[in-house]
């Protein structure tokens, strides 16, 4: 079971309890018997329980009224389980919540009319044309019926106490009804294709009758408007791709990037300066290596001939900075031996 419908399958699917005409008498018979004290009290057994519990609920109208108590809509309209589909909010203003309950019972149940159905003396209305000071979350809800008492004045500029209220109770209905079809694209269509009837009343909490104010006086513009407003939006045009570069401007934008990465010429320079400034050792005379024997000297004895070299473990004891980082760079060459004479080499 799905809840909610499709506007455009709306339509093709739709399929009403009954025409909107006998739902229609239906609705004015039972309240004429009611305010007549001739009530039927249909359907409200036991078996009328089981067969709905059983069968499902196939309610002839939807119907949106006021919270007040002195207004349930079953008894006034002498109907049972099942009969009817209910919304009630003090003002009987349609707000999201409301919009979506009266979709679903049109959309889903089936319902051929939809009633918007105010009374006399309603509180909600009356706090509106007051502009009483209310609390909590009222106001956002007396906020909603302000519109209609604006309407009211507009229509009827002289009109003061219970005329004021009067004339906006009748105002507020007709302001229901237009945000129905403004807002509610599925129950617009359904009205538009004459599917669904959307009718307003108002019930004399005195009398006990509906005086039955019928459709909208401004319907046809609303649906002509609301279908302007809310007619859907061409698709945009998908974008041209970007045409790809040239290979002329790869091939100069590689050398770019070969020049950004390389290393640049004072940043080598300023690398060996750093090297080669840095302090070196001095050696000592007389240090021994690892063998406890004194290191050789690298000058040259008698005879011209020169001395070996020290081992590189008296070098590591001499400059102990021999293994650091760019030792290469810090230690000083070592001398070269004299060359041998003519003389000796021929000996």
């Amino acid at each position: 079971m799905t809840f909610g419908f499709c506007a455009q399958a709306f339509a093709s699917t739709f399929v009403p309890a009954l025409p909107a005409d006998e739902a229609m008498q239906l609705l004015k018979d039972g309240n004429a018997r009611y305010a007549a004290g001739e009530s039927k009290h249909q359907h409200q057994g036991a078996d009328r329980r089981a067969e709905t519990a059983t069968g499902g609920q196939h309610p002839v109208a939807t119907i949106i009224g006021c919270s007040d108590s002195r207004e349930p809509l079953e008894i006034i309209f002498d109907q049972g389980v099942g009969d009817i589909f209910v919304i009630r909010v003090a003002g009987n203003v349609a707000g999201p919540d409301e919009l979506g309950s009266i979709e679903y019972g049109v959309g889903h149940l089936g319902t051929p009319v939809i009633l918007v159905l105010g009374h006399t003396g309603c509180g909600a209305v009356t706090a509106a044309v007051e502009n009483a000071r209310v609390h909590g979350n009222i106001p956002a809800l007396i906020n909603q019926i302000k519109p209609a008492v604006a309407k009211a004045k507009y229509w009827t500029p002289t009109a003061r106490g219970a005329e004021l209220l009067s004339k906006a109770i009748k105002a507020n209905v007709w302001l229901t009804m237009e945000n129905i079809l403004r807002k509610s694209a599925e129950v617009r269509e359904a009205v538009k294709d004459g599917q669904v009837l959307l009718v307003g009343g108002i019930y004399d909490l005195t009398t006990g009758k509906v005086e039955w104010l019928g459709q909208h006086p401004e319907q046809g513009k609303i649906l002509a408007a609301a279908s302007l407003v809310h007619k859907p939006k061409p698709k945009p045009k998908p974008k041209p791709k970007p045409k790809p570069k040239a290979e002329s401007d790869s091939a100069a934008e590689a050398p770019a990037a070969e020049a950004s990465a390389a290393e640049t010429p004072g940043d080598a320079a300023s690398a060996k300066s750093s090297a080669s400034s840095a302090p070196v050792a001095p050696a000592k005379s007389g240090k021994t290596g690892k063998t406890g024997k004194p290191a050789k000297s690298t000058r040259s004895g008698k005879g011209g001939k020169a001395a070996k070299p020290a081992t590189s473990d008296a070098q590591d004891e001499i400059n102990p900075n021999a293994h650091s980082e760019g030792a290469g760079e810090l230690l000083a060459p070592e001398p070269a031996a004299p060359a041998k004479s003519a003389k000796a080499r021929h000996k």
